[in-house]
This record gives structure tokens, sequence and C-alpha cells, in this order.
């Protein structure tokens, strides 16, 4: 079975360097539909058994955009489990002030999540997120035939995700880097295994 893996457009907030989170959501950018078409389009002939999509904003904007350019549109089943890493007093916040405040914290959040620390600011642990979206793929995989299936969500809960069901220990999730907005990774999935086929490609993307 092969799945799917993509990050939501670009937002506002992402352009003011501004942390989102579980609970902080803000608008896609205008050009943002317009990559969201283009993944649409590139996507257009995968007869998807079933899209997940996280319930924020802009994932639910960008699930429904790619839908509307494929030749088939499955239903698309929003799930908290796919919800970004909640990073509690941070959100809406500008990330080059929480790495003043906060600097190890941060740090270790964007180069390794086995040293991060979220009780200063009364975010969600690393690994409740790991918990909460692999479990959420593998039921996924449960409840479908033959796939494919399709994941629209966000940038640390997915990289975090989709390392952790192809082995990667915790404190290496970041070694590959983060995800690209709109950007497209593969894994396949056969007899219980899980093979990463393609990382963060947004090659299709006119930019």
């Amino acid at each position: 079975m092969k799945l799917y893996f993509t990050r939501h457009g670009k937002t506002q907030w992402n352009k003011e360097m501004r942390f989102q989170g579980r609970e902080g959501d803000s608008p896609l950018l205008p050009e943002s539909y317009l990559e969201i078409e283009e993944l649409g389009k590139h996507l257009k002939d995968v007869s998807f058994e079933a899209i997940y999509s996280s319930p924020m904003t802009r994932a639910q904007k960008t699930a429904e955009g790619i839908c509307q350019e494929l030749t088939n549109c499955p239903e698309i089943i929003y799930s908290d489990a796919l919800k970004e890493l909640g990073l509690g007093e941070l959100e809406g916040t500008k990330i080059v002030d929480s790495r003043e405040k906060f600097g190890e914290e941060m740090w270790a959040l964007r180069n390794e999540p086995s040293q991060y620390s979220h009780e200063k600011f009364k975010g969600e642990p690393f690994e409740e997120m790991i918990k909460r979206s692999t479990e959420l793929v593998k039921k996924a995989i449960s409840e479908n035939e033959v796939g494919p299936l399709l994941f629209v969500s966000h940038g640390v809960t997915l990289g975090a995700c989709i390392q952790t069901l192809i082995g990667t220990p915790l404190a290496d999730l970041r070694k590959q880097g983060g995800l690209s907005n709109n950007s497209l990774s593969i894994i396949d999935y056969s007899d219980g295994q899980f093979t990463l086929e393609l990382w963060n490609d947004d090659s299709f993307l006119n930019k």
C-alpha cells in the first residue's frame, strides 16, 4: 500500500515566522492556493482510497484544494491526531523571540527531538505527538483495503510521523531536515514494513 504525505500550504504566520502549533491557525497565502492546485494536478490520476487530514483550517483547505483536482476525489476524513505539535504559550509568537527565550528547547526541537523539553511553555510532549500520528496512520491502513492513502498535516508532525514509521530513532528524526509546504513524501507499506520512497519533493511546483 502506498502512503502519500503532504504538508499544508504556506500561511501568513509561516511568512511572518510565527509558531502555529496545535491550536494556533492562520489563513493560507493567496499564492498557496496556486501551489495546492499544482500539487493536486500532480496527483490527479492517483486513485486514493481515502484522504486523512488535520482539521486545522490550513490543512483542511489544502486537502480540499487537492481533492478538487483529482480525477476521483475520495472521502476526506478529519482527525485531531494529525494536528501539529502543541506548542502551548509559544503559539502565535515569533520564532526568533522564542529562540532567545528558550534557546535549548528550540535547538532540540529543530535538531535533536530526544533532547526536547516542552514544560517551560506548557507544550505537548514530542512523544505524544508521535504516538497519536503514527497510530492514526496504522489505523487508516487497517480501515482500507489497498490504498493508496493521502495524509495532509503539518511540518513537525508529518516529519516525525514519517521518520518514526520507517524506524528512525527519536534522536535522528530531523537528520533529513524538515518538510516544505505542499511537498510530497511517499512510504510503501508491505508485509508489515514501512519503506521510504520519496522525501520532501516539491519539484512539481512552479517556483
